[in-house]
């Protein structure tokens, strides 16, 4: 029986991947290094170590610590600045399901970064919590996230959706033993992401795959 859902944020409820795409490519260029589409897929949606290993000479720790949280800067004064629409539909989709299931964030977006978001949406109060980078020791593709989400429902795996748009987050949540389903988009819209519950391109089927777990029998 389904109880509960955990949503991604970046890319699942708001349009922000172009975006982060956007801030990582302006932060490698000083370094003589230009971050195809394809890079950020493959070290930022696929994997989470980013592009410091390809920089020669590498950068220490500490210099990449540095160059990270000035990116963080840029990227809140970009969110801060521009409009940041929400996916499509799924304003909709949440004041249809919250009524009957409940439902959490689980992002490994900043703890900033996802209140300057939605300080200017109305998706917030659909969510009975928020689990952001700072939440835990270890992010995605990590089990960890989800396990923590798993917790503060207080419901087990097999009672619980994930809703998700990138190769780690839907290892992630395998690893955490739930069900995902993949709402792809422009930046994931090539990959087959094998071992998803199901894979959809739009929110209308996201919410058609949950009535069809909710229906009876």
């Amino acid at each position: 029986m389904l109880r509960a859902i955990l949503w991604d944020n970046d890319g699942v409820l708001v349009d922000t991947e172009q975006l982060f795409y956007e801030a990582n490519r302006d932060l490698f260029r000083p370094f003589g290094l230009e971050l195809s589409a394809q890079h950020f897929f493959d070290w930022y949606l696929a994997d989470n170590c980013g592009a410091w290993h390809l920089l020669q000479p590498p950068l220490s720790k500490a210099a990449i610590e540095a160059e990270r949280s000035a990116r963080n800067v840029r990227y809140a004064a970009r969110l801060a600045s521009e409009h940041i629409p929400a996916i499509d539909g799924v304003a909709e989709v949440l004041a249809a399901l919250s009524p009957r299931l409940r439902m959490g964030v689980v992002t490994s977006s900043n703890a900033d970064h996802f209140d300057i978001i939605h300080q200017r949406l109305d998706l917030r109060r659909h969510f009975e919590f928020v689990l952001t980078h700072e939440s835990y020791a270890h992010s995605k593709p990590s089990p960890e996230p989800y396990l923590l989400g798993l917790q503060r429902l207080g419901v087990s795996a097999d009672q619980v959706l994930v809703i998700e748009d990138s190769p780690r987050g839907l290892q992630a949540a395998t690893a955490a033993g739930i069900r995902c389903i993949i709402l792809r988009n422009a930046l994931t819209r090539h990959h087959d992401f094998p071992g998803a519950w199901r894979v959809v391109d739009t929110m209308g089927q996201v919410q058609a795959e949950i009535e069809a777990l909710m229906a009876p029998g």
